[in-house]
C-alpha cells in the first residue's frame, strides 16, 4: 500500500511541474473551436469597401444594440457616435484578441478581455435579443443537458479563458520570448571597474 501511495504521490509531483500542458492546451482548443467563430462574427460587422473596419454595417448595430436599432427603424445614422465606438470596439475585439491569444502574446490580458466580451455577448442574447425568455437557450445546471447555449456552453468558454488568465500563454508562446529576453536584458553584470579589477 505504501508502495502504491509512494508512486501515486510521485505521478502527482510530476503533473503538478506540468503546468505547460495546461495553457498549451487551452490556446489550442481556443484556436480550434473559437477562433474562426469570433473572426467570421467580425467579418459581419465589417462595412463595405477599404475602409469597412472603421464604418460598421448595419448588421453590427443590430448584433450589438437590437433594442436601440428597432426604436430607429433600423437606420445607424440615428444613432449616438457612443453607439459607433461600442460597436467598433466590439468588431475589432473579435479579431484582435483572439489572435493574441492564438500567438500566445498578451495571453492573460486578452483572455481577461475575452471573458468581459462573452458577459457582454451574453448579456445581449438574454436581454437584447430576448433569449432570457427561451428555456432551453438559456438552459440550467445540474440537469441532464449538458448544450444549453448560455448556462452551459458559455460557462465552458469562460472556464477555458480562465485558465489561461490563471496559468497564463505557457512555453510556446510570444508572451515567452519577451520575458525570456526581457529577462536577459535585465541580468545585473558587474561594474566595468570590479570586471577588470586585477586579483591581489
Amino acid at each position: 500500500m505504501t508502495a502504491i501511495i509512494s508512486l501515486y504521490q510521485t505521478f502527482a509531483t510530476r503533473l503538478n511541474n506540468a503546468d505547460w500542458v495546461i495553457s498549451t492546451t487551452a490556446r489550442f482548443l481556443f484556436a480550434a473551436l473559437f477562433l474562426m467563430y469570433f473572426w467570421v462574427s467580425g467579418l459581419t460587422k465589417l462595412g463595405e469597401g477599404m475602409f469597412g473596419l472603421f464604418s460598421p454595417s448595419v448588421g453590427a448595430y443590430a448584433q450589438i444594440f437590437p433594442r436601440a436599432m428597432e426604436a430607429v427603424g433600423y437606420d445607424s445614422s440615428q444613432l449616438s457616435f457612443l453607439h459607433t465606438l461600442v460597436v467598433l470596439a466590439g468588431t475589432w475585439a473579435e479579431f484582435l484578441l483572439p489572435a493574441l491569444i492564438v500567438v500566445g502574446l498578451l495571453t492573460r490580458l486578452s483572455a481577461l478581455g475575452m471573458i468581459g466580451f462573452v458577459i457582454l455577448q451574453t448579456l445581449t442574447d438574454l436581454y437584447g435579443h430576448g433569449a432570457i425568455g427561451e428555456a432551453s437557450t438559456v438552459g440550467a445546471w445540474f440537469d441532464k443537458a449538458p448544450d444549453a447555449t448560455i448556462l452551459d456552453q458559455r460557462a465552458l468558454w469562460v472556464f477555458l479563458l480562465l485558465v489561461l488568465v490563471i496559468k497564463g500563454a505557457g512555453p510556446l508562446s510570444l508572451d515567452q520570448l519577451l520575458l525570456k529576453n526581457a529577462s536577459s536584458a535585465h541580468r545585473v553584470s558587474p561594474p566595468q571597474s570590479q570586471a577588470h579589477r586585477p586579483k591581489p
